[in-house]
Parts: C-alpha cells; sequence; structure tokens
C-alpha cells in the first residue's frame, strides 16, 4: 500500500471514528465540563423548583465593573470561553448564566417561556450576587433576551451590547408560517450532531468550518442524543414558539441605555426560515440591511459590522471580535 493510499485510509478511519463518537451528554448537560466553576441559583417560578446554572469569575478589582453574557438559542454560557477570559483579562467581573430551559439549568415539564420570564429571572440571580448595574451583553436569541432586560429594568444597565441578535424583522409578520408546540417538539427530536453541523456552518460561519467549531456543535447535540432527550426536545421547542412570537423589533425606539450593535454581515439566521415558502425565505436574514436599519431605530447606538462574518463573529475570529468589542465597552 503506498504511502497516499495509507494516509488516505488514516483520515478516512479518524472521520468515523468522529462520527461514531458523537457526545451524550444528560439532560442538564451532565458529562460536559465547563471553562469556569459552575454555581447554582435556586429558585421557584411558575410554581415549579428552578436551578439556574452560572459562572461567575471574579475581577482584579473590588470595584470592576460587571459584564453578564446571555448566550445564544443552541448556546451555553459555556460557549462564551473566550469572551470570558477576554473580559476577565480586561479587568472586568463576568456572570455568564444558563438561562432555564437550556444547557446546565432546569429543563422543566411544564413552563411558560416569555422573554419577561427569563429576564426577570436573570435580575434575581444578580440581585442575589449583589449585583445591582451590570453591562449587558446578549448573542443571537440572547440578544432578544438582553433587549427585553434593558426595557424591563434601565436603571439596571449600564450599557447594552447586542451581539448578532435575532429578532431584528418580525419573522411572521414576512410570511414565516406559524408552526405548534407539537410540530416544533417532531422537529427538535431530530436533532443531531451532523443537523446541527450543517445549519451552523451554513448559517452561523458563512459556510466556512474550523475543527474548533465541533467543541460546540458536541455540547448542544449531546443534549439531544441523551436519556433526556424528549425533555430537552421539549424545552427547546417552547423556546423555539417563544422566539417566533415574541418579537422585539418594535421596541427598538423605546431603549434608554447606551447600545452597542455588532453584526455580521453574511449572517443569515431567521427562525422558521426552512418552513416558509420560497420568496419569502428570500426576504429573510439579510442582516447587511437589518442591522444598519435596526441601529438607526435604537437611541444612543454605535454599529460594528463584520462584512466577512456570520452569526458567530466572536467565535469564527474571537482576537478581532474582542478587539472591537472591549475598546467599546464602558471601563
Amino acid at each position: 500500500m503506498t504511502h497516499v493510499r495509507l494516509l488516505a485510509l488514516v483520515l478516512l478511519l479518524i472521520g468515523m471514528h468522529a462520527h461514531a463518537a458523537d457526545a451524550v451528554y444528560g439532560g442538564e448537560l451532565q458529562g460536559f465540563d465547563y471553562p469556569y466553576p459552575v454555581a447554582h441559583y435556586g429558585f421557584t417560578s411558575q410554581g415549579v423548583a428552578l436551578d439556574m446554572a452560572y459562572m461567575d469569575v471574579a475581577a482584579y478589582r473590588a470595584d470592576a465593573k460587571t459584564v453578564v453574557l446571555l448566550h445564544g438559542k443552541n448556546f451555553c454560557a459555556a460557549s462564551w470561553e473566550h469572551t470570558i477570559h477576554a473580559l476577565h483579562n480586561a479587568g472586568y467581573r463576568v456572570v455568564a448564566p444558563d438561562q432555564i430551559g437550556f444547557c446546565k439549568s432546569t429543563k422543566p415539564e411544564r413552563y411558560q417561556f416569555t422573554f419577561q420570564q427569563l429576564a426577570g429571572n436573570t435580575h434575581a440571580l444578580l440581585a442575589s450576587l449583589g449585583i445591582d448595574k451590570a453591562i449587558v451583553i446578549g448573542h443571537s436569541t440572547g440578544g432578544m433576551l438582553a433587549t427585553r432586560y434593558a426595557l424591563m429594568y434601565p436603571q439596571s444597565v449600564e450599557q447594552l451590547v447586542l451581539v448578532s441578535p435575532i429578532g431584528l424583522e418580525d419573522w411572521k409578520a414576512k410570511g414565516v408560517p406559524w408552526h405548534s408546540l407539537d410540530q416544533w417538539y417532531e422537529h427538535e427530536r431530530k436533532t443531531t450532531a451532523d443537523s446541527v453541523r450543517e445549519y451552523e456552518r451554513k448559517t452561523y460561519y458563512a459556510g466556512q468550518w474550523k475543527p474548533e467549531f465541533d467543541k460546540w456543535v458536541q455540547m448542544y447535540a449531546g443534549m439531544f442524543a441523551g436519556p433526556d432527550r424528549d425533555r430537552v426536545a421539549w424545552n427547546s421547542a417552547a423556546l423555539y414558539d417563544m422566539i417566533y412570537t415574541q418579537p422585539v423589533v418594535y421596541e427598538f425606539g423605546d431603549l434608554r441605555v447606551p447600545t452597542l450593535l455588532i453584526s455580521g454581515d453574511k449572517d443569515t439566521t431567521a427562525i422558521g426560515k426552512d418552513f416558509a415558502p420560497p420568496d419569502v425565505q428570500a426576504k429573510l436574514g439579510h442582516y447587511d440591511t437589518l442591522a444598519r436599519e435596526a441601529a438607526a431605530k435604537i437611541p444612543q447606538c454605535q454599529l460594528v459590522t463584520f462584512a466577512d462574518l456570520g452569526h458567530a463573529s466572536w467565535m469564527q475570529e474571537p482576537d478581532r471580535f474582542h478587539h472591537e468589542l472591549l475598546q467599546r465597552l464602558v471601563k
């Protein structure tokens, strides 16, 4: 066997092994390690005892400002690993929670998910930590949540940072058909590492892929492969219903806090896009336009765009992203 054929066989076997070794995690992401110690905030909401996991990375100085990181739908607090490191090195205290229904936090059998409820949960967590004011950074669905948080608690937000937020358009108003919770549930039960990887490659990374991205694919998809897959899928379905039915785009003009909007022009994320007819699909997810329209609606808004990056610019080009972020954060 020639060296070329031997190398090809080795690469094939490695690829087969990687596929066969897709991760399997528990319903609260048991088995996946976070980059910093995980703490837990226990509370009761809607008559249900809940546990909210979070990382609280202390600053070097007692008088340091606090940054709160709100993750996206297909992400977890751990996905902010490099951002937490960059912020910590810049002198900030960093709090990164997993929202209820996500990752290491409780996935209740029944819960009315609203952005108001998640914002209230987050505000209560911060109060329990003695934090009355913070810089709030939200990515993707976390951007919708951060917007709602700033609308509800403007006195608690020193600066709002929206990183490739979804919700810059109203998908229902643009023609994306409604899906019932049962339909979303059946859709989410089909989630695999392969389906997540392909979706993220096309949507999040502008058709590019790096091996380090797969860690986050395994993190997310592993919960759908585990023993609690049905409960995970149900929570995911309920969260998609929340995102689709609770737009924030109409309230951007009501924001009263300094805002930084960071967006990748190659982002094409749109909830329910695959369910829409072709003529509707063609109108969705044009963030090169949507980000500029949103910035024009938001008072006190700075806009930073990356012409060549997609939905996850902070993972796609972390050094570049953090350079732009840190020079614009409140010191």
